[in-house]
């Protein structure tokens, strides 16, 4: 039997970056993997081949669309090959995957395929093409989450399905019902309707991204509305019906009023549920709450002390970048070191286009809490660089504290603005304020002069270009 000073369980972007750390660390790790191939949902079936195909649909659209505005004509019909795209995604895919694996190699950490579950607090069994056992002094569990769904509904994977299967459809849809207003739905909504499927999306909120500021929401609405989108917003869905090849949705709205809607697929994206399943944390000992997520304290131990949990598989955001950093927080931990992470300051995007980003308090919290603050708007369409790419749809809006003018959160909608929010974050790390932003400079032009001009107007409505 092998012993190591540390096993994770998961190899995603939570276990995987934990088992390097550790191994930087100077510990013997071994990680564990159910599937053949590493990187988790992340690399496999999420964050990666979601962002390839929204990239190329994007492409696609942009052909079709807007080339001409640039004085590009392409002679001929632009013509999709959907087929192509779909191993194009697989093959970021394969490339992503394989890199883990060179990872784990320059690390030397020990990979084990198969399905890991706990004997006791320090013994793990797996199976796989062969049985085996591993004992560890410490464990960490990253098994992150699988799709989440609703009681009376039937995920057959074929017509009413998740984003695993929408990420590998072999055709494109022609009405696409997707269920759910939140960040996967709508990205694998845009990506659909930009290929020619008809979309609608039905939200039991009174507004898509309700966790974020409804600025944003009500942006992000009007901009997919005028993209072909379809939005039912405050409606509760009763049934999913399938009948051969078309699906029913029954839903009600506010009044009571009931509507359905018929698509040839339906995509179920009503959030995740964090995986435990085949674990047996009960034979280690490890309390799982009634939400199926593991029980951790704030260094992210359980109650089992060699046994720590990160990632989806806990509380808060189910975010790659949050199980990143959280798998950096045990590792150091179990060296002996003592990290933080500011769980404020973990920023939000969506992969839309326009691209939304979030980090710190929306205004809605704010007002909820009862914290006097300054609000500070510029629009897109006021910047040179805006109007050069022709994305002018957006905002980027900073919160600071009234007394001390401390940046207590920042919200843009716009292009790039995935990349603009560590801006945000950078700043509200070292505690600034909007003043500080508002000093800075900023190239010219870029869509960063957003963000000092939203300073600018936070601080004394002095914003230069509006």
């Amino acid at each position: 039997m092998n012993s190591y000073d540390v096993a994770v369980i998961g190899s995603g972007p939570g276990g995987y970056v934990a088992a390097i750390r550790c191994a930087q660390l100077g510990m013997k790790t071994a990680i564990i993997e159910k599937y053949n191939t590493l990187g988790g949902t992340c690399l496999n079936v999420g964050c990666i081949p979601s962002k390839a195909l929204l990239d190329s649909s994007h492409h696609y659209e942009d052909a079709l669309k807007h080339f001409a505005d640039h004085g590009i004509e392409i002679p001929g019909d632009v013509k999709l090959n959907f087929k192509k795209m779909i191993e194009r995604k697989q093959g970021v895919v394969d490339q992503t995957t394989k890199g883990i694996e060179f990872l784990m190699d320059k690390n030397k950490i020990d990979v084990y395929h198969g399905v890991g579950s706990f004997k006791d607090a320090t013994h793990i069994q797996i199976k796989g093409e062969k049985t085996s056992e591993i004992e560890a002094k410490n464990s960490i569990i990253a098994t992150g989450s699988k799709p989440a769904t609703l009681p009376f509904i039937k995920l057959d994977k074929e017509r009413v399905i998740t984003s695993t299967e929408a990420l590998s459809l072999t055709e494109v849809p022609k009405h696409m019902v997707v269920i759910g207003g939140g960040v996967i739905g709508l990205e694998l909504g845009q990506v659909y309707r930009r290929l020619g499927a008809e979309v609608s999306v039905v939200e039991f909120m009174d507004r898509i991204l309700p966790t974020m500021d409804s600025a944003q929401s009500k942006e992000l609405t009007k901009v997919m509305k005028k993209q072909g989108v379809k939005f039912y917003v405050s409606h509760k869905v009763s049934a999913v019906e399938r009948k051969k090849n078309e699906v029913i949705i029954t839903a009600t709205d506010k009044k009571g009023a009931e509507v359905k809607l018929k698509g040839d697929y339906c995509l179920v994206s009503v959030g995740r549920r964090a995986y435990t399943d085949s674990l047996n944390v009960g034979k280690a000992g490890v309390k799982v709450n009634e939400r199926g997520q593991v029980e951790v304290n704030d260094k992210l131990q359980t109650n089992v002390k060699n046994i720590y949990a990160i990632g989806d598989v806990v509380r808060g955001a189910m975010l790659a970048h949050k199980a990143s950093e959280e798998g950096v927080i045990v590792a150091e931990i179990l060296a002996g070191q003592k990290p933080h992470l500011d769980y404020n300051l973990i920023p939000g995007v969506v992969y839309t286009w326009p691209e939304v980003a979030s980090v710190g308090k929306t205004e809605e919290e704010l007002k909820e809490a009862g914290v006097k603050y300054k609000s500070g708007q510029f629009p897109m369409r006021a910047l040179g660089r805006s109007r050069a790419s022709g994305d002018t749809d957006g905002f980027v809006k900073i919160l600071s504290d009234e007394t001390t003018d401390e940046v207590l959160g920042v919200h843009m909608v716009g292009a790039r603005v995935a990349d603009l929010i560590t801006e945000a974050v950078t700043a509200m790390e070292f505690r600034a304020s909007a003043e500080d932003i508002a000093r800075m400079s900023h190239a010219h032009p870029t869509y960063g002069e957003a963000v000092k001009e939203a300073a600018l107007a936070a601080t004394d409505d002095r914003a230069l270009h509006i």
